[in-house]
């Protein structure tokens, strides 16, 4: 799940998308969906903002490749937050 900068315009917001998608098929990943929550009240305050673009990407892929996604969504600046967790019901 990433939780973008609200005020971000959909030129930026596909491409921190596209950036995402590349990290994790770089590897041999694959991207199985993505969900657009759209803009949503964050329960608190995150980095001055009140709102966040949410998005949800389901994805299967290496360790490798999800260490990388984890290093690359920290330093990617419209990225306000963001959780990468494994579903044990699609293992």
């Amino acid at each position: 799940m990433l939780v973008m900068n609200p005020s971000l315009d959909e030129e930026a917001r596909e491409s921190v998308l596209e950036k995402t998608r590349g990290v994790i098929t770089a590897d041999g990943g694959v991207v199985d969906s993505e969900d657009a929550w759209g803009k949503r009240r964050l329960a608190f305050e995150i980095d001055k903002q009140t709102d966040g673009d949410y998005l949800v990407v389901m994805f299967h892929a290496t360790t490798a490749a999800i260490a990388e996604l984890d290093r690359v969504l920290h330093i990617t600046d419209p990225v306000i937050r963001f959780m990468i967790i494994r579903r044990d019901d699609l293992v």
